[in-house]
């Protein structure tokens, strides 16, 4: 994460840390191609042939400063490896929960699947449209690759699964106008397309159980994660909007926004999840984070991390303080503390109350973001506080108005636990690589980012071709991850790797891989992609 990249040059051709970088991402695909083999697998080796011929017109497009919004620059567009993520986790999503007999749930994978493709497919577009001279060629290609498609989907999804997948694409094209606009900088095409299409897709999961509450019988835990999410973004939209035309810095205004906080939380927020879950929504969370004394202990415990976590802020600071340069930045080592604190907090979770973990981690989710309102539009009175306590921990990734690694990095470790369905965990013969899934975002950054980040920065000599990243730090994580692994398989009895060691080790090689040569933010990327092979 803190290994920096060199710029593009201006008119360059494809580097060989994009052609790597892609080799990577074709590994992953044509691996979960073998693995499913069917029509949906061909639309997704289709749909990353013109990815990666469109991402050369996205790179060219930023370095010329033509694209349509002020990207992230100190990175390539991402678009081949951010395009492919949700069409993959569809689609393997398909396969778990048809094998486990659920046939929802695999109906679900296959609207996540096509919602990917055509988010995809819109961006590919967004860029051929604004490129001049038109590029035929890649028009071409990336016409046959939407014909086909289009075409296998006409006559695989319902009239309803189709309305459902034009929604999220409608709502993706309305959050990518007034993100991108309000919020310059702060990401590439590739992880705009892989983080508003995810809330895309939230918002319209949303929108569609609230209509159908009467019919709905999910899992308030579920119900609880959609809310506070969409309910976060929504807040900081409407603030967004409202601030262009006020002083934020003001105590006025800061009188207001903990006011319309409240407001909003207490008037729309909550009553929302009280119609969906049919609950009081305070009762039922206090009813469930004290449920058992399992739980307790686990609540007390994280509490202590998190203490533990603000001291090493306030010991880092103090030594800015006391530091003779003004532009003192924490080191690398420092950075990853923070790793070091999430990993401790999530492997007891995962051992002991995955469920607690999963409401645990939306209710953290929640502070940060909000911190982050805070802090960015200046409230007060800990706006500026913040301000001048994050600002030690920036790093390339944070060149925007937005401090957002942290956010990834809890999103990075939560998504394993939130995205798989539990229907289709909680029965069958879950051994084999399947088993390693909640801990994706525990090896793969928890542990394999920060092991190659520390000791690649300290002790690497031979460098990746095209990357500051070096081979030695890839070597120790791969190596580090395999040795978490044989911890989990002492410590949690419910793991049985059934003689999957090949495939694990593919996997974890295969991410490592893409860790080195990948300029996307690697916090959220790298876990999805463990996610999808250890699924596959």
């Amino acid at each position: 994460m803190t290994r920096e990249h060199a710029p593009p040059v201006p008119g360059a051709p494809l580097s060989g840390s994009v052609l790597a970088e892609a080799a990577v991402v074709f590994a992953v695909v044509l691996s979960i191609h073998a693995a499913v083999w069917d029509r949906y697998s061909w639309c997704a080796v289709a749909l990353a042939v013109q990815a990666f011929y469109v991402q050369y017109k996205w790179d060219r497009l930023l370095q010329q400063g033509s694209a349509v919004f002020q990207f992230r620059m100190s990175a390539n567009s991402g678009l081949l490896p951010a395009s492919m993520v949700m069409p993959l986790f569809g689609l393997v999503m398909k396969e778990r929960c048809q094998s486990m007999g659920n046939p929802y749930f695999e109906r679900f994978g296959i609207v996540v699947a096509a919602t990917g493709m055509a988010v995809a497919l819109f961006s590919s577009v967004l860029a051929l449209g604004i490129t001049r001279p038109v590029p035929t060629n890649t028009c071409v290609i990336s016409g046959l690759a939407g014909g086909v498609i289009i075409y296998i989907m006409k006559h695989s999804l319902s009239v309803g699964e189709v309305i459902e997948v034009l929604e999220v694409l409608l709502i993706f094209v309305y959050l990518n106008m007034i993100l991108l606009y309000l919020l310059p900088r702060c990401f590439t095409p590739g992880e705009a397309l892989l983080v508003l299409g995810g809330i895309s897709f939230m918002l319209n999961q949303l929108i569609k159980r609230s209509l159908t509450v009467v019919e709905s019988q999910g899992d308030p835990v579920d119900f609880f994660l959609l809310v506070v999410v969409v309910g976060m973004v929504l807040m900081g939209v409407f603030f967004s909007t409202l601030f262009v035309f006020m002083d934020s810095g003001t105590w006025a205004s800061s009188i207001f926004f903990h006011l319309m906080t409240c407001v909003l939380g207490l008037g729309v927020v909550l009553p929302w999840l009280h119609r969906l879950i049919r609950k009081n929504p305070l009762l039922w969370l206090l009813q469930f984070l004290f449920q058992t004394e399992t739980r307790i202990y686990l609540l007390v415990y994280w509490s202590l991390l998190a203490t533990l976590a603000c001291l090493v802020v306030l010991y880092q600071n103090a030594k800015r303080s006391s530091s003779e340069s003004k532009k003192h930045q924490a080191p690398t080592i420092a950075r990853k503390y923070f790793h070091f604190i999430v990993v401790a907090t999530y492997i007891p979770g995962i051992i002991l109350d995955r469920t607690l973990l999963y409401v645990a981690a939306t209710i953290c989710l929640t502070v940060f973001i909000f911190l982050e309102y805070v802090r960015y539009f200046r409230i007060k009175p800990l706006g500026h506080t913040l301000r001048s306590l994050l600002s030690l921990f920036l790093d390339e990734q944070d060149s925007g108005p937005l401090i957002l690694t942290h956010i990834y990095l809890l999103l990075g470790m939560s998504l394993p636990i939130w995205l798989v369905p539990r229907p289709c965990t909680q029965k069958g013969n879950l051994g084999g690589a399947r088993a390693l899934v909640p801990y994706a975002g525990v090896l793969s950054v928890g542990v394999g980012d920060t092991v190659a980040s520390i000791f690649g920065s300290t002790m690497g000599e031979i460098h990746w071709p095209g990357t500051k990243k070096t081979f030695e730090g890839t070597m120790t994580s791969i190596f580090a991850q395999i040795i978490s692994v044989a911890l989990i398989l002492i410590f949690d009895s419910g793991v049985d790797l059934n003689y999957s060691y090949v495939w694990i080790l593919g996997s974890i090689s295969i991410v490592s891989l893409l860790e080195a040569y990948t300029t996307q933010i690697d916090n959220l990327l790298l876990p999805l992609y463990l996610l999808i092979l250890l699924m596959a």
